[in-house]
């Protein structure tokens, strides 16, 4: 299961509307459902919670990274064509750089699976003729 930078955030502000469900679903998922995450997803969340909630929580975010040994995925050349061509095709969407190149990463590692409250999660189709849907936790 991939976590997206919102969920990272929600566990770390816990004025985060998001914070209570995220950290309940972290805590019962963490140790027992594999969770990966991307670099470009780490630094989308490094910035956020240095300057939102200041490099403590920053340097905070990455020590539980580091200590729990989560899998950082790199985004890779064809990740980045796959990104392109993403947003090519869901023009209409304000899918940003990061969102494009996550989803090309999961679809070339074949992970469906995502720890998110962005809605373009919900959105983003892949698959033959797009029919597939990633599924987003918590529910």
């Amino acid at each position: 299961m991939l976590v997206d930078t919102g969920a990272w955030y929600a566990i770390a502000d816990t004025s985060d509307r998001h914070h209570e469900g995220a950290s309940r679903f972290y805590t019962e998922h963490a140790g027992r459902t594999p969770l990966v995450t991307s670099d470009l997803i780490v630094a989308e969340t490094w910035t956020l919670l240095n300057s939102h909630l200041g490099h403590d929580s920053a340097l905070t975010f990455w020590d539980t990274l580091r200590r729990t040994r989560t899998p950082i995925l790199t985004v890779d050349p064809a990740d980045l064509e796959g990104a392109w061509h993403i947003a090519q095709a869901f023009s209409d969407q304000a899918f940003s750089f990061v969102d494009c190149t996550t989803f090309a990463l999961m679809e070339r590692l074949g992970i469906a699976d995502a720890f998110a409250f962005d809605t373009h999660f919900l959105v983003y189709r892949f698959g033959p003729g797009r029919q597939r849907a990633l599924r987003c936790f918590p529910r």
